[in-house]
């Protein structure tokens, strides 16, 4: 489905409820899947991703296709290479059979897992005959992708050596490491993680009730719209100030290009306000997601700034410094922009209509990898979108 997407006004006042978070619900999903008791998941993310580890982690077919979820396929390598005496397939789209993932097959392998490439060296489809993992002392390198580190930390409470993980390299992302062993804490898990090495060691998870909030990631696109209004008053719901996600960073971003953020009654409330500051540049290594919503709004307020830390921006749903470069020359001519079966293009577009008038946005229905109501809710913020039907 492709739209046509306009804004009539360029003033908004809306309340938004921001979807769960999906980093949160992957990493919890994994969690409660290795704890002995019960774990009530509330406020789970209805994102296409989410859906499709929780579809995965209870399936009793031997393939298991994770179409173009990342992050399942990531954590599903090493979740399932604990599946003893049980044999898997794991592939998905032709995307994901582009996305690296020897360098968490090979430190898998070392600690004793059997995993076979069916297609390419170092690419899915993978064979996973599940077996016993010993754990110990590793080395990982923290370049490529934090979900690796992620993917082995999960389960390394259920590892009989437990795990000593020492990360060489610069660490991408660290913001979502964090994440992930704070919410390791929240069900019991002691860890350390002194210089470039974490130690877990073996110990059970322990059962509770958690509730998600809401997903900062999408918030970003709100701060982008925010920052190429007129004026608005923006209330966004479910964020916590307090939050364990990474990507809270995007609204000290936002300060810069003129976005008041402000926490009033549990709402993150927008405004728009006229001094503004622009930093020489924006560093993304932690927070990599950022960058499309970011760069979109440079474009269309014709700010020149460096972004840096986006080594790992290639190896996305699609090539995304490539994706954004070809997609902003359109805004001055055709204005009919591509989203390359990535969500994040989707959204990060979709508010330059307030600067470039009406565009048209393909492939619409990627927003369900993150966030399946963003139409919905662009809507309710006084968007104009009108379907295009073949």
């Amino acid at each position: 489905m492709n739209y046509k997407v306009s804004h009539p006004t360029k003033i908004i006042n809306c309340e938004i409820s921001l979807p769960p978070s999906k980093s949160i619900s992957n990493r919890l999903l994994i969690i409660k899947s290795l704890c002995k008791e019960k774990i009530k998941i509330k406020n789970l993310s209805n994102s296409n991703d989410t859906q499709t580890l929780a579809n995965a982690l209870i399936s009793n077919n031997k393939i298991i296709d994770i179409n173009n979820a990342g992050t399942s396929f990531r954590f599903l390598t090493s979740f399932l290479s604990l599946q003893k005496n049980k044999e898997f397939i794991l592939t998905g789209s032709d995307r994901i059979k582009e996305r690296p993932i020897k360098e968490l097959v090979v430190v898998l392998r070392k600690m004793g897992a059997k995993i076979e490439y069916i297609e390419r060296e170092g690419f899915a489809p993978l064979k996973i005959l599940g077996t016993k993992i010993t754990g110990g002392y590793i080395q990982i390198d923290g370049s490529i992708s934090s979900q690796f580190i992620t993917a082995i930390l999960l389960i390394a409470p259920n590892l009989d050596d437990g795990i000593e993980l020492e990360i060489t390299g610069e660490v991408v992302s660290k913001s979502y490491i964090l994440m992930t062993l704070k919410l390791m804490n929240e069900f019991g898990i002691k860890w350390t993680w002194n210089d470039n090495v974490i130690k877990i060691k073996k110990q059970n998870y322990i059962a509770k009730q958690y509730t998600v909030e809401a997903d900062w990631s999408c918030a970003s696109f709100w701060l982008q719209i925010a920052a190429l209004t007129e004026k608005c008053n923006i209330k966004l719901l479910g964020l916590h100030q307090e939050s364990i996600q990474g990507d809270r960073k995007v609204i000290d971003i936002f300060k810069n290009f003129g976005v008041s953020s402000i926490f009033k009654n549990e709402k993150l409330i927008l405004t728009k306000k006229k001094k503004q500051t622009t930093p020489l540049e924006i560093n993304l290594i932690e927070t990599p997601d950022l960058y499309q919503p970011i760069k979109c709004t440079l474009f269309a307020r014709n700010i020149n700034l460096i972004i840096s830390g986006t080594q790992t921006l290639k190896n996305k749903e699609t090539n995304r410094i490539n994706a954004i470069k070809k997609e902003t020359k359109k805004l001055n001519t055709n204005k009919i922009i591509d989203t390359y079966n990535d969500h994040r293009m989707a959204m990060s577009f979709a508010p330059m209509c307030l600067v470039f008038e009406e565009l048209q946005i393909n492939n619409t229905e990627v927003v369900n990898k993150s966030y399946p109501n963003f139409w919905y809710d662009l809507i309710t913020a006084g968007f104009i979108i009108s379907p295009l039907f073949d």
